[in-house]
């Protein structure tokens, strides 16, 4: 052990490898085929143009063994099927070689990007599309490849794999430009970025083809479906940097890899470092199994899906873990990568070793056989936690208060007495979502005098409303549906919400039956009559994404788990409603930008960036209301706490890292991605402009919410133990949080009398 840990960075960690790893019988037909088509291509050896040098040689090609890759991530392939998954990967690995030696050692940005930017040329959604003569092994390869897989396909899987392909081969300057900046980025960019750059999304894809079995387009983009996809991607990734992290960092001086990611962020050494990728890995893994167990049937009843385009859809996770188990299988194998060391007691070694058994070989520790899922069930709601006191927060940004704010503190109190939000509940007197003391405490005005301080009393109070309308439903939202569990009416109640933001405000004749029903309708009537017809999808989207959001939430719930963090910081974005506030910016100021700069990658990670700051400000004001007086268990300090077995005070000082990278991110972006991106898309003056005013509003409204966590007295410890006030007549639990408990004790003393 002492010599293993001499010769290499760390000792590999205990896999979690739930599903067993299968041979296919046309391995070595299908060695025979990919070599002679990485030949025929110039892949093996100097291209016969003399555009590259020798990337691979005979022998380097013969160990890598891809062959051998797509024996085992596609195990029940025929064989000319297993011939053009193999003649896939070859390409893709050989694109990734010749990115490295032509345009990342040189750091050669401006041949990069004309080199990406002639790619898509070959891969023609419209089959009649013709594609331009290449140039080089890739493009070559690159055109024979899609004109022999896509024919077969659906036009919406084409433009799937299109994506997904593209994305592949973009995102290769973001890990250009790291190298050439010397930039380690922070855990949450890399998860993202890394399921772009690694190409497991693509591997996916393919998997389908593979399968012969699509994924009905109509739930393709669902949350189950693309957690699905970017769990699976994730492990495959995460698995691949710690077998690759010698080869990559101390052989290819490469910044990209979770291992260091982690050695840097968190200053640990390489094999702790190794260990938490491997949790983190596993975590995903269960992800997926969760996500395939808990969600995927009420996904088909809600969709109706048939019973075959179910089994497809089966088919294809049995495809994605078998890749999952093959791709682990490989890696054992491929000369590319570090080999395990094992210890004593790491696994019962049995007395047939050999290809296709590595199932058979049981390894014993608690995380290699899965049993650290557990301490995700485990946590007990209520528990005393008491004040956390709050870090020192990085913010470089400060904002300005509205001189309206008074104005809109009276005029959005008033907007909420007409909603109905200050009313006791429907035959409970004395119940209440919301009472005067209760907005006031909350003062959502000042939250909207400071994340928007120039804006007009229109405008102000249109903001505080939207504000105030999504503080009240998210209270709301549990009192009804958490304590009491009630997922069909939680989905009941968020499907109708959409009938009141129809595209013509003027013809509604949908009936509100609650004050978040009411608020909405009366909101939307008021924001979207004006909009463009995409401005106004767009803005339904964000809203629509975040009361989705809240299904997620209650299901967590129900399952008494706390969430898995990549998933966490996913949807969290969603459950704050981060899109709808920047929505609302972006209809204020973004009218000169160019639709399209907002799904660029600078645009994304600027607004991904400041959503992640806000959220988790929120977590940590928000830790000792959620967890001792409500019971959540959705909470990032929680989240923290749990994965890394943290105290809360240690737990509040990593989620505060987080943010200063987040913050710090977003800084980076704007001082060197921005000028690019507007330089890429030739933006006049006015569309600069804006776009400047629209980072500024990002600046505010990240200072703007911290402020306003700072300022108001609902998260403070004084006000919570104030609110606990015992209800007269009902049993159960009390305090701030748990009136939805006393409510749902209520409901069913009414109906048993």
């Amino acid at each position: 052990m002492a010599k293993a840990r001499d010769k290499h960075p760390f000792v590999l960690p205990e896999f979690y490898v739930p599903w067993p790893a299968r041979l296919n019988p046309n391995l070595e037909a299908a060695r025979v085929h990919s070599k002679a088509w990485a030949r025929e291509l110039g892949i093996i050896g100097a291209p016969k143009d003399g555009s590259a040098p020798e990337i691979w040689s005979e022998k380097k090609f013969d160990a890598m063994d891809y062959a051998l890759l797509c024996a085992y991530t596609h195990p029940e392939a025929p064989s000319p099927e297993l011939d053009l998954i193999t003649d896939w990967y070859v390409w893709v690995f050989y694109f990734d070689d010749h990115f490295l030696e032509i345009y990342k050692r040189p750091q050669d940005r401006e041949g990069s990007k004309a080199y990406l930017d002639r790619l898509p040329q070959f891969m023609p959604v419209d089959l009649s599309t013709p594609m331009p003569k290449p140039t080089n092994p890739v493009e070559a390869g690159l055109a024979d490849l899609w004109m022999r897989t896509v024919p077969s396909k659906s036009v919406e899987w084409r433009k799937r794999f299109f994506e997904s392909t593209k994305a592949l081969l973009d995102e290769s300057t973001w890990e250009l430009d790291n190298i050439s900046e010397h930039r380690v980025s922070n855990p949450i960019e890399y998860i993202e970025m890394r399921r772009k750059v690694g190409g497991a999304p693509w591997s996916a894809d393919l998997v389908e083809h593979a399968v012969f079995a699509e994924v009905p387009d109509r739930i393709a983009a669902s949350r189950a479906m693309l957690v699905l996809k970017h769990s699976f991607a994730d492990a495959v990734h995460l698995r691949n940097d710690l077998f690759s992290y010698e080869r990559e960092i101390l052989e290819e001086g490469e910044l990209s890899n979770g291992v260091l990611v982690m050695e840097r962020f968190l200053d640990i050494d390489p094999q702790a470092a190794a260990n938490l990728v491997n949790d983190v890995l596993t975590s995903r893994l269960q992800q997926f199994e969760n996500t395939a167990v808990t969600e995927l049937p009420s996904l088909f009843a809600e969709h109706g899906l048939n019973p075959v385009e179910q089994a497809n859809v089966l088919v294809y996770i049995r495809g994605l873990q078998d890749w999952q188990s093959g791709g682990h299988e490989w890696h054992l194998r491929s000369s590319r990568y570090m080999k395990p060391v094992s210890g004593p007691g790491a696994e019962l070694n049995l007395p047939f070793p050999g290809l296709g058994t590595s199932a058979l070989r049981i390894p014993l520790s608690p995380g290699a056989l899965g049993l650290k899922r557990f301490k995700s069930f485990a946590h007990v709601p209520y528990q005393p936690v008491g004040h956390l006191v709050p870090p020192k927060f990085y913010m470089p940004y400060t904002t300005g208060l509205s001189p309206h704010l008074d104005g809109s503190r009276k005029d959005s109190k008033a907007w909420a007495r007409r909603m109905g939000m200050l009313d006791a509940l429907p035959g409970l007197p004395g119940v209440y979502i919301w009472d005067d003391h209760k907005f006031d405490v909350a003062d959502v005005a000042l939250c909207g005098a400071l994340i928007h301080p120039d804006a007009s009393v229109a405008e102000l109070n249109l903001t505080a409303g939207w504000l105030v309308w999504g503080t009240y439903a998210d209270d709301y939202f549990p009192a009804f549906y958490g304590y009491t569990k009630d997922m069909a009416g939680a989905k009941l109640f968020n499907a109708r919400l959409t009938a009141f933001m129809p595209d013509d405000p003027a013809t509604s004749t949908a009936v509100a039956t609650n004050p978040v029903e009411r608020g909405l309708a009366d909101l939307w009537a008021r924001t979207a009559a004006n909009l463009t017809p995409n401005a106004r999808n767009l803005f339904r989207k964000a809203i629509q994404d975040m009361t989705e959001s809240w299904l997620w939430e209650l299901a967590n719930q129900i399952q008494n788990r706390v969430p898995d963090p990549v998933d966490y910081v996913e949807m969290r974005r969603k459950t704050f409603g981060s899109d709808l506030t920047m929505s609302l910016s972006r209809l204020a100021h973004g009218d000169a930008i160019p639709a399209e700069i907002f799904h660029t990658r600078p645009i994304r990670s600027l607004e991904n960036s400041a959503a992640d700051y806000a959220c988790l400000t929120n977590d940590v004001f928000s830790y000792q209301k959620e967890i001792e007086y409500e019971g959540e268990l959705n909470n990032g300090v929680l989240v923290v706490q749990r994965f890394l077995d943290l105290a809360p005070t240690q737990a509040v000082e990593v989620v505060n890292d987080l943010m200063t990278a987040r913050m710090e991110q977003f800084q980076h972006t704007v001082a060197t991605e921005l000028p690019s991106l507007i330089l890429n898309f030739k933006l006049d003056a006015r569309a600069q402009e804006k776009l400047n005013l629209y980072v500024v509003k990002l600046q505010n409204w990240m200072a703007g919410v911290l402020i306003w966590h700072q300022t108001v007295d609902r998260y403070k410890e004084f006000e919570l133990k104030g609110s606990r006030k015992p209800m007269p007549h009902v049993h159960g639990p009390t305090g701030l949080g748990t009136s939805a408990a006393r409510i749902a004790s209520m409901f069913s003393a009414l109906r048993q009398s």
